[in-house]
């Protein structure tokens, strides 16, 4: 077996289009997506190893479209925001790189230009990014790969749709000590030498000027964008909150957990980047502990999820059980009933939920403790569960730079529909769906200041 046989054998590689690299191609292709990141990218890692292999230059290609599902401007600014940290971590490993936009994005008009002989894709089990995968690979000419690169174990080793944290905690357990190790980041062999007439945009340039997207979801100084603000982040994480991360995670007011997941959603940091990081820190182990439960168990459950499940964004997604019980009480009396737009507007009777509303459409981010207090409430304020289930998820799409992302599919689902989560006491409009009201949940924490912090005037 040589050496690209054996690349094709890694777990994490999916061959989509089969077939021997071309011999005369100029260069192999990374099709850089999902992992918007120069290191401690393995689909990146892949494309390497393959061009070396083969005795020539990577390149990575990074053109991105104003028409990806419920993006707007905050959502884009985001993302080019982050873009010269790609630029500058490739240069650094002799790797070249394209940058260019809608409409001259082109996969395949790419690859005649440059005389690929292989394209190294990421993995993305979202619905419109998997069509797009499939779609590239009938047309291409050459073979395509696409690399699992954005969860710690693969999602194709976990072979079905799992129904609990329980079950899938034990699968990925016993993987752990082999994926679970830092990747080579290895260098391009050759350098790759852009053709004098090749079409690249600067990585300074705003990919986003002159296109019709939406407008009117402002960018938030709350979150910069990019792979060296994300390691700064997980700095400041695991150098002071980690420390009492178990203790602080559902106390929205004090801010106690990572605030990662833009960057992961957006692949501007890898998981195994603060997995291995958190491991390494003097943290006590039951707070390291705790967050590897939520990165590594409850993360990758939901993408198992959004892989496995093709409902994964609506009501159907849920569990037999919970789909009875709340058939059950459908006609349920509702003593508050919002319209969308109310709830977008946090118009309600709550404060407390107005202020977790308030926090999402200010900050594009919102604590973990109140998404699932927000979602629940939109399920008791909603003429019908189906509506509430499209309420958060439009909501949950449009304002958190973490939206259109496998965790708030699989968080608002586990809040309405009862996904991974099991049959509570029976109550009205609920059913057997756990239950969580503002005067408990506004115990557990000082919702009070939580309030404030929420209502002060924004300085941005």
């Amino acid at each position: 077996m040589n050496e690209l046989d054996k690349l094709a054998e890694n777990p994490r590689v999916r061959v989509r289009r089969k077939g021997a690299p071309d011999r005369d191609g100029a260069c192999v292709v990374y099709w850089m997506q999902r992992s918007q990141r120069g290191i401690d990218n393995p689909a990146l890692d892949v494309a390497v190893d393959a061009a070396n292999a083969l005795g020539k230059p990577a390149v990575a290609f990074f053109a991105p479209v104003p028409f990806y599902p419920h993006a707007n401007l905050r959502a884009y600014r985001f993302l080019v925001e982050g873009i010269p940290d790609i630029a500058a971590a490739l240069e650094k490993r002799n790797i070249g790189f394209v940058l260019r936009r809608y409409p001259d994005h082109s996969l395949l008009k790419f690859c005649d230009e440059v005389k690929a002989a292989l394209v190294i894709g990421d993995e993305n089990p979202m619905r419109e990014p998997e069509n797009w995968r499939a779609l590239a690979a009938q047309k291409l000419r050459i073979p395509l790969w696409t690399v699992d690169s954005d969860v710690t174990v693969p999602s194709r080793l976990i072979e079905k749709e799992q129904y609990a944290a329980f079950h899938i905690r034990k699968k990925l357990e016993a993987q752990l000590a082999r994926f679970l190790v830092k990747p080579e980041n290895p260098h391009a062999k050759l350098p790759w030498k852009k053709p004098a007439k090749l079409h690249s945009l600067p990585p300074e340039f705003n990919v986003t000027d002159g296109w019709q997207i939406d407008r009117s979801v402002a960018p938030v100084n709350s979150f910069k964008g990019g792979t060296k603000e994300a390691l700064r982040v997980l700095r400041e994480f695991v150098g002071k909150k980690l420390f009492h991360y178990d203790k602080d995670r559902n106390h929205p007011e004090l801010d106690g957990t990572s605030r990662l997941s833009p960057y992961l959603h957006f692949g501007q940091i890898s998981p195994l980047t603060v997995a291995l990081a958190v491991q390494k820190s003097g943290a006590p182990k039951a707070e390291r502990e705790s967050f590897m439960n939520e990165l590594l168990v409850w993360r990758e459950l939901a993408v198992n999820f959004v892989t496995y499940n093709p409902n994964y964004d609506n009501f159907e997604s849920g569990e037999n059980w919970a789909h009875r019980t709340l058939a059950a009480h459908a006609h349920d009396p509702r003593p508050n009933l919002y319209s969308e737009r109310q709830l977008e507007n946090a118009e309600t009777h709550d404060p407390l939920w107005n202020a977790a509303q308030t926090q999402m459409v200010n900050s594009g981010w919102m604590h973990n403790y109140m998404r699932m207090y927000w979602a629940k409430k939109i399920l008791e304020w909603s003429r019908t569960p189906a509506e509430a289930h499209r309420t958060a998820v439009y909501l949950n799409d449009k304002y958190l730079l973490d939206g259109r992302d496998p965790n708030g599919y699989a968080g608002i689902a586990w809040s309405i529909v009862g996904k991974f989560d099991r049959p509570w006491f029976e109550r009205p409009i609920f059913g057997q769906i756990r239950y969580m009201s503002g005067a408990s949940t506004g115990k557990k924490f000082d919702s009070r200041r939580y309030i404030e912090q929420q209502t002060q005037p924004r300085m941005f």
